[in-house]
């Protein structure tokens, strides 16, 4: 007989409590387990819709963006990344730089409003600059711009808030930065634009993500094997306190 095995004999069995608390923990942690496991399932799930609906978005013609009468109608799951066109004037002096990172390196997004005919105003992304370019950016006029459309990102981005007061922005939240720069009727999306025939120039426009990383079946994978371990790992607790209650019995010990 080994070591191990008169040991497991020697010790009395595990008592009913303990082997509840057991039961519970094994049966809480499986369950966690498989809850996370479910979830990634869920987020795989729309990151491939997401993923679809982005492709079928970004190479469609360009369709006139959102008037203003639609936009309470305007959503993510709708609009976002839909190609859109808009013809109007950008409003001298007004330009925002919000904090970016992008394939480029660390700088700003420049977002200068464009005041369409009917009154109303769109931010429109003209593009990436590094931190240490402090140009003004060239105005225009009037202008036709095409892009992807947006949804604003309120609040903040970079674990920090954006901070009108000092003009700091960390994030492309349309309604706060219009409000900072005493403008009305803007609109609740911005419109990131097409690259520019001359990509050597900033601002450098056309740097939209819109290749997303899709993990989520491997995450999901890894819960569910997780949950088969702790459901093995109870499993084998509970077959040895069995044989030793028999080992014991056939030894006669109580």
């Amino acid at each position: 007989m080994t070591a191990t095995n008169s040991s497991e004999q020697t010790r009395p069995p595990r008592g009913a409590i303990a082997l509840s608390l057991i039961a519970a923990v094994c049966l809480f942690a499986f369950s966690g387990l498989i809850a996370l496991g479910t979830w990634q399932l869920q987020r795989l799930s729309w990151k491939l819709d997401l993923i679809e609906r982005v492709e079928s978005r970004i190479h469609a013609p360009a369709v006139p963006a959102p008037a203003s009468s639609g936009w309470p109608q305007v959503s993510a799951a709708r609009d976002e990344y839909r190609h859109v066109r808009l013809t109007g004037h950008y409003l001298s002096g007004k330009d925002t730089r919000v904090q970016a990172v992008t394939a480029l390196g660390s700088g700003f997004w420049i977002l200068s409003p464009l005041q369409l005919v009917d009154g109303s105003i769109v931010l429109v992304n003209r593009g990436f600059i590094p931190s240490d370019w402090r140009r003004p950016v060239p105005p225009a006029s009037t202008a036709t711009i095409t892009g992807l459309l947006r949804i604003s990102e309120p609040g903040g981005g970079f674990l920090r808030r954006n901070d009108a007061t000092t003009d700091r922005w960390y994030s492309r939240d349309t309604i706060a930065i219009g409000a900072a720069r005493g403008l009305q009727n803007v609109a609740p999306f911005f419109v990131d634009a097409d690259a520019a025939a001359d990509a050597t120039e900033w601002p450098r426009s056309g740097l939209t993500v819109t290749h997303f990383s899709n993990n989520h079946l491997g995450y999901a994978l890894t819960w569910f094997a997780l949950a088969l371990m702790v459901l093995w790992g109870g499993w084998r607790v509970f077959r040895e306190e069995l044989a030793l209650r028999r080992r014991r019995q056939r030894a006669g010990v109580d």
